[in-house]
């Protein structure tokens, strides 16, 4: 087959490289510009990109497909290519309903949660941030709506319960990439079953912001476990910024401390709003590196009583 893949951070490289490395011609990769980075403000191109020249594919960077003179562009370039099945993979734009009908095979998006639950921008962080115990990988035959069409192989697995986003990411990624061949597969021999997705079953991920990274510790412990998890934590130490990049909750509880106060001075344990405490395990002091507890603990002695706060 003749395929157009678009795709732009690193989670959709591994579907990219399916595509390049089997025997089907990927005729255009579409991506994101080049954006600022750095102190210095140089251009960077995108994961996608990057991999993309390396397999020496044709790129190409639209500001936009839906309207202006790249769309325009784009919308030539895609019917002269005339491609039997354009697959999406964290693009990052929304594509117009002359592109959606414009493939043979239609197009064809892998979303990284299992369908109808968490459609939107951010399902990774959510599924972590919800507590749920599974997850997955959903190909998706695309339609105008947001994460809205028809199911055609899904696949699933369990998340760890100190199991953190970018670890998540990682592995989902991978998924993606087999979640891919799979549907191709599919769609070659006739043997895709497309399922309609159920609304009512439907939840939306949208888009982490900065302040949900704040450790309110009024909350119980779980939830602030999945915070850290999820989209990484922060708080307040002696008036400066700690953040927090790994937990574990602890069995023990402190009935008498208050929320925030640090309950093992030794271990990093903080009491939370249940009465349970939540050790940091990887934390990054402001200014400095990331670094384990044990290291954090070795250049700076905690006070038993001391609280954080946000």
């Amino acid at each position: 087959m003749k395929i157009v893949f678009m795709g732009t951070p690193d989670f959709a490289v591994p579907c990219l490289k399916t595509l390049a490395e089997s025997d089907h011609e990927v005729a255009a990769v579409f991506t994101q510009p080049d954006k600022p980075k750095g102190r210095g403000y140089k251009m960077i191109p995108t994961p996608v990109k990057t991999a993309a020249e390396e397999y020496g594919l044709p790129v190409y960077q639209p500001l936009s497909l839906r309207k202006g003179e790249d769309a325009e562009k784009s919308i030539k370039i895609l019917n002269d290519i005339a491609p039997d099945l354009i697959v999406v993979t964290a693009y990052g734009q929304i594509l117009p309903k002359e592109i959606l009908e414009l493939p043979k095979h239609g197009c064809v998006n892998i979303h990284a949660s299992l369908l109808p639950k968490y459609r939107g921008a951010a399902p990774i962080n959510w599924v972590i941030l919800n507590g749920e115990t599974e997850t997955g990988v959903t190909s998706m035959q695309m339609s105008e709506g947001l994460d809205t069409g028809d199911m055609l192989i899904k696949k699933s697995m369990k998340i760890g319960e100190n199991e953190t986003y970018q670890e998540l990411y990682d592995r989902l990624s991978v998924m993606g990439g087999e979640v891919l061949a799979e549907t191709i597969e599919a769609i070659l021999n006739g043997s895709l079953s497309p399922e309609k997705q159920n609304d009512s079953l439907s939840c939306y991920s949208p888009m982490i912001k900065k302040e949900m990274s704040a450790l309110d510790f009024s909350r119980s412990a779980e939830e602030i476990h999945n915070t850290i998890r999820g989209v990484t934590g922060f708080t307040m130490l002696e008036g400066k910024r700690l953040k927090v990049f790994r937990s574990e909750i602890l069995d023990n509880i402190a009935p008498e401390s208050e929320n925030g106060e640090i309950v093992d001075a030794d271990s990093f344990a903080v009491k939370c709003g249940d009465g349970r405490l939540i050790r940091f395990c990887e934390v990054q002091p402001e200014g400095k590196k990331r670094m384990k507890t044990e290291d954090f603990l070795r250049g700076k002695k905690l006070t038993k009583g001391e609280k954080l706060n946000f």
